[in-house]
């Protein structure tokens, strides 16, 4: 069996004040065919799920471009061109194929064109032919069109968020779309709309006991896979909003109505699934007053996972204001002050500027007298079995707090953002991340408490706010009830 694999992926942010190039996939992760580490980056985890399959099984596979940018604003017209040529012409060079399986994210969108991943599925179609199983497994912070389900034949997508899962549903799109390929499986795809955006996350209730639903639904044999859609606010798209997809061997009516009970369920969620959001004076004084430590506290919307800058100064300036004790901040993104302080060394002393340069509503840039008390060439944090690269790094201290400053954008998934650059959170009252979930699962063992703290800022946090030009469907919070015969 020849099959062809790729992974072309970021998470594009409409109303980012950043652009995207070519120049953010190669400073955040590009591997040429053959190239790819055997660790799994989010987005990439078919690469190293197929080569298992190759040692076991004898297939014959054919690695394409794998590359990934971190989240940020409209993707160039002339990178997604490049990169979506790159990865098809490969596939015509990889023909005849049985299979091709792509790692996607699912919520890119370029200057001249809004559906990204569906443009690509279409074209691998066209290119590949009706007999080829075409797989593709998307974050559920993404956008699926009809375009993306008729091209697809398995949709796998991660079920947790944070996405601790992104190895599994890689390895689950490898195993499904395989079968089918052998005519093991005749893989029908149902979907339904939920016209519901909201955040989701599955570190609490309602959506962990959701989330253990769909998979207990898979592990009795019902359905041969179901994923949740949660959709990404922040992204102009005709497809905004939550879906579920569920996959069976040839029934569609029975996936039709599994699809539409699951999908009513999670709809039933709305407006109180997110966590508790709190004003960041408050989520600084909570911290402040508590008896044991770390307080880990999100600033959620600053969050360059999201596709914005990450560089607010606001949450840090109310802590200096505050004048907070034992506490450290990760990160400020500020590739021009960490090369200062690079210039200065460690141990140096000097006046520093920094954050608050790309958007008017982000702060004030901080001017201070710092210390610098680490710095780390080409540094990393963890997220699972994958390593995510923050670029050349500097720790500084101003008074009694610490603070990360990273020259490649990327937020916080795990303690290792501090011990990496040397400082010991084991001696630290409170904990600021730029992160909305994705930080929970690796912070929650060493947090004596989590706190979300709501910043206002470039990303766009309230649907019924948002101005959407592209958006033609009824959404919740956006309509009151969009199921309702009147708003349909």
């Amino acid at each position: 069996m020849r099959v062809f694999c790729a992974s072309l992926a970021t998470e594009t942010n409409s109303f980012s004040p950043l652009r995207t190039d070519f120049t953010d996939f190669e400073q955040s992760f590009y591997a040429a065919p053959g190239e790819h580490p055997e660790t799994p980056t989010l987005c990439s985890a078919v690469f190293p799920a197929l080569r298992k399959r190759v040692q076991s099984e004898g297939i014959e596979l054919i690695e394409g471009t794998a590359t990934w940018a971190e989240p940020g604003g409209l993707v160039s017209r002339s990178t997604w061109e490049r990169l979506r040529n790159e990865v098809l012409d490969q596939l015509r060079a990889a023909l005849p194929v049985d299979a091709a399986i792509f790692g996607l994210h699912g919520a890119m969108i370029a200057d001249g064109c809004v559906d990204c991943e569906g443009e690509l599925l279409e074209q691998a179609r066209r290119i590949a032919g009706p007999n080829c199983k075409i797989g593709v497994s998307f974050d559920p912070h993404s956008h699926l069109s009809t375009k993306r389900a008729e091209n697809a034949d398995v949709i796998t997508v991660f079920k947790e968020f944070p996405h601790t899962d992104f190895v599994e549903a890689g390895e689950a799109c490898v195993d499904l779309t395989l079968r089918a390929a052998r005519g093991q499986l005749r893989p029908d795809i149902q979907v339904f709309d939920v016209q519901m955006i909201d955040v989701l996350p599955t570190s609490r209730q309602p959506m962990r006991g959701f989330v253990d639903k769909i998979k207990q639904l898979e592990q009795s044999g019902q359905v041969l896979s179901v994923s949740a859609i949660h959709g990404f606010m922040a992204g102009d798209s005709p497809d905004l909003g939550a879906k579920i997809i569920v996959i069976t061997d040839n029934e569609p009516v029975k996936g039709a109505r599994i699809a539409q009970e699951l999908g009513s369920e999670l709809y039933s969620f709305r407006g109180r699934a997110a966590p508790e959001f709190l004003l960041p004076q408050d989520a600084l004084a909570r911290a402040d007053q508590a008896l044991e430590g770390p307080v880990v506290i999100a600033d959620v919307w600053d969050n360059p996972g999201g596709g914005v800058a990450g560089d607010s100064t606001i949450l840090l300036q109310y802590a200096m204001d505050m004048q907070l004790t034992g506490a450290a901040l990760g990160t400020i993104w500020d590739p021009m002050a960490v090369r200062l302080c690079f210039a200065a060394g460690e141990g140096a002393s000097l006046n520093l500027r920094f954050g608050g340069k790309t958007c008017a509503h982000a702060g004030q840039p901080i001017d201070a007298r710092v210390t610098v008390t680490r710095l780390v060439r080409n540094a990393v944090q963890s997220f699972g079995a994958s390593v995510v690269p923050l670029g050349d790094s500097a720790a500084i201290r101003i008074g009694d707090l610490d603070i990360v400053l990273n020259s490649n954008r990327s937020q916080a998934f795990s303690p290792d953002l501090f011990t990496n650059l040397g400082i010991d959170i084991r001696q630290k009252r409170i904990l600021i991340v730029k992160s909305t979930n994705h930080f929970h699962g690796a912070f929650a063992p060493v947090a004596s408490d989590i706190l979300y703290a709501a910043v206002d800022g470039p990303y766009p946090n309230d649907p019924r706010k948002t101005v959407y030009t592209r958006l033609q469907r009824q959404v919740w919070p956006i309509v009151e009830n969009p199921h309702s015969k009147k708003a349909i």
